[in-house]
């Protein structure tokens, strides 16, 4: 009699698992073209930021050129948003414009996130009465509405392009510190946490490899939703005459030019306006996009 042996189906190792699991930037990927808004953001910020970086080559004329072409025209072949007051271009104005706004959010942002994240981990892993403090001082810079303490600063120190973004920066910091506090008093007592510093692992270990991983994602994702608030802060100083100064374009400054002159052409306004909504558009929805990746939950379902 013969015998026969059954072979059972071996189970795959762990090398073969890793290359069957789509990379996290797969898993973007496929979120991203899922989400018809996610893409439409995230196309509209490249197009934005490409047209920041290359305002100089991008630009058909020179954004502060007076006498360029008639004054006021209206959209032409010449001039694709028409003409201001002094004649300048306004699509190049528009495009230079947009450089502006870019290193406004970027420099105002990245100053907020650095002091946020690093004021927000010393409340939440300091002791008591250091994170007592931070709130009383968190809470203090926050009671002071936006544009009313952007001009008490700009009455101080002068407008000019550094000033908005000191607002903006010092009125950001208290809200990602905030988020990053809170996450932080959230991790402090994990389980894991616990662990590791029962092995005996530094602060720096845990601040570095557990606690900042966790707390990066939320606070990328309301960055990058504050954008066009960082934006529309930058215009609306500007337009008030307390942020830019001209001849220096900015959004602002072409929307203050058009509504002094909006009953002989409306083309300036609306000009300045299509710009800050459509960064409004596509920040948010980038953000949105965002936040369905980094959230664990959704990334299971995908």
């Amino acid at each position: 009699m013969n015998e026969t042996s059954a072979t059972s189906p071996t189970a795959p190792d762990a090398d073969d698992r890793l290359l069957s699991e789509p990379s996290l930037l797969t898993r973007s990927l496929r979120l991203v073209g899922g989400n018809r808004s996610g893409a439409i953001g995230f196309v509209l910020v490249a197009l934005i930021v490409f047209a920041a970086i290359f305002a100089p080559w991008l630009a058909p004329y020179d954004p502060t050129a007076i006498m360029t072409g008639p004054r006021m025209a209206p959209p032409s072949p010449e001039h694709w948003l028409g003409t201001d007051n002094l004649g300048r271009d306004l699509l190049s104005r528009v495009i230079a414009g947009g450089r502006v706004a870019m290193l406004v959010a970027a420099a105002a942002l990245g100053a907020a996130l650095t002091g946020g994240l690093s004021l927000g981990l010393i409340a939440g892993l300091g002791p008591r009465w250091l994170d007592n403090t931070l709130l009383l001082i968190f809470d203090a810079l926050r009671s002071f509405p936006t544009i009313v303490f952007g001009l008490a600063v700009v009455t101080i120190i002068g407008p000019s392009l550094f000033t908005v973004i000191l607002v903006v920066a010092i009125t950001s910091i208290p809200i990602y510190a905030r988020i990053v506090r809170t996450q932080t008093l959230a991790l402090k007592n994990v389980e894991f946490i616990l662990a590791e510093r029962a092995m005996g692992a530094g602060i720096a270990r845990i601040l570095f490899v557990h606690v900042l991983p966790n707390v990066l994602g939320p606070l990328l994702i309301l960055a990058s939703m504050d954008v066009p608030l960082v934006i529309a802060t930058e215009a609306g100083l500007s337009f008030l005459g307390m942020g830019v100064r001209p001849p220096t374009p900015s959004w602002g400054v072409i929307l203050n030019d058009g509504y002094n002159f909006i009953r002989n052409s409306p083309w300036p306004v609306i000009s300045g306006s299509i710009p800050i909504i459509l960064v409004t558009l596509g920040f948010t929805f980038m953000g949105e996009a965002l936040r369905d990746i980094f959230d664990p939950r959704l990334r299971r379902t995908h």
